[in-house]
């Protein structure tokens, strides 16, 4: 049984195919194993020992980049649940503190109204309180059933 080295396995073809990075993905890795492969001499073949060992590291390398890929659907999931969870607060009065500066002296005041809408900016939930106030949920008091 003969193998013939395909012409996607050239350098130049490849550099050419779309590319997100400069990485290499697993695929790449199973092109340069499968052209080792070919390219072995015959008289002097590749020892299991050495074959085991890369292909344990491909095994390796593909469990990884699953791994990523759910960890990044656990975030997204993750922040939508978050978003979910605090658009509860709406319609809810919410007490916080705000720092106040006046004639040199600050002072802690506290604020209280009703949220009226949740938007997320940079990964983190804001709440808009009475149309006025833009506060953080890390900030928030008390949560109450406004009367």
């Amino acid at each position: 049984m003969t193998i013939a080295i395909n012409d996607s396995l050239y350098l130049a073809d490849y550099q050419k195919q779309k590319r997100n990075t400069n990485d290499l993905d697993k695929d790449a890795f199973l092109r340069i194993l499968i052209a080792q492969l070919q390219n072995q001499d015959p008289l002097n073949p590749m020892e299991d020992k050495e074959f085991i060992a890369q292909m344990a590291q491909f095994t390796s390398l593909e469990q990884m980049t699953n791994m990523n890929s759910n960890l990044e659907k656990f975030i997204q999931s993750q922040q939508q649940s978050q978003f979910i969870s605090h658009s509860e607060l709406i319609g809810k009065k919410v007490t916080w503190d705000r720092e106040v500066n006046e004639n040199g002296n600050r002072r802690m005041e506290k604020m209280e109204g009703v949220v009226t809408t949740v938007k997320f900016k940079n990964g983190s939930a804001e709440l808009l309180v009475d149309e006025t106030y833009t506060i953080s949920v890390k900030d928030i008091n008390t949560v109450s059933i406004p009367k």
